[in-house]
């Protein structure tokens, strides 16, 4: 299910040096707040709390798995290069989960690295914030890869279908519509960040049997539509 050849090249179109300047500058900035937070008020809990949820979680984490998510396979599709890797002898699946792993990795380590350096940075992990919200980043980051790559297997505008999401279901109706938060990936990773962080600076609209059911189910389907959605792109081109 896994091919090391699909890997490496996902990971040079998503490491390239113009997309690896984009991935790095949110955890940099997020990294830069936190010191300058730290600096101004000091260790505290409620801060750190407020910093890592709305702006790693909220922001940093939903725009890095869209990079990554869309640019592991978008872009071949848009270009046509895809046509080379689809004529290799490798079932559609193994294409899909390959680099819906790489996907992964590459969301994980920019956003999940980052969140843990910054909770560090504001509280010391006070309360276990800085852990539950690294768990929460590392979660949320494999619901985002895999809804993300499937946007950029139907969609040629999956960046633009992704940030919508992202900022403006997730972000706003998500602070505003409390029916719209049960459909969000940050309250059901927040779930598990609640589990872990002690006492109620960490919290979630959405229980943990629900959130992790949720979490699976989407993952699992978004990506098996999205190989179901390559192997229909293979059969329209050989058509």
């Amino acid at each position: 299910m896994y091919d090391p050849t699909v890997a490496r090249l996902t990971y040079r179109a998503l490491l390239g040096r113009r997309r690896a300047l984009i991935l790095g500058a949110l955890p940099l900035l997020l990294i830069v707040i936190s010191v300058a937070v730290r600096g101004l008020t000091g260790a505290d809990d409620q801060t750190a709390s407020d910093v890592l949820g709305g702006f790693a979680l909220a922001t940093m984490v939903p725009i890095i798995g869209v990079i990554a998510g869309t640019g592991a396979i978008g872009p071949e599709i848009d270009d046509g290069s895809v046509v080379y890797l689809l004529s290799k002898p490798l079932k559609r699946p193994v294409i899909i989960f390959t680099k819906l792993i790489v996907a992964i990795a590459v969301t994980m380590v920019f956003s999940a690295v980052p969140t843990m350096i910054a909770g560090l940075v504001l509280n010391g992990n006070g309360q276990q914030i800085a852990v539950a919200y690294t768990i929460a980043a590392l979660v949320a980051s494999i619901a985002y890869s895999a809804l993300f790559l499937l946007l950029g297997t139907v969609s040629r505008h999956a960046v633009v279908l992704g940030l919508v999401y992202a900022l403006v279901w997730e972000a706003l109706f998500g602070s505003l519509v409390p029916g719209a938060r049960t459909l969000s990936v940050q309250q059901w990773s927040l779930a598990v960040a609640h589990k872990v962080a002690e006492g109620e600076l960490v919290t979630s609209d959405v229980g943990l049997p629900t959130a992790t059911v949720l979490l699976v189910a989407v993952t699992v389907l978004a990506t098996w539509y999205a190989g179901r959605k390559l192997r229909s792109l293979t059969l329209a081109g050989e058509e």
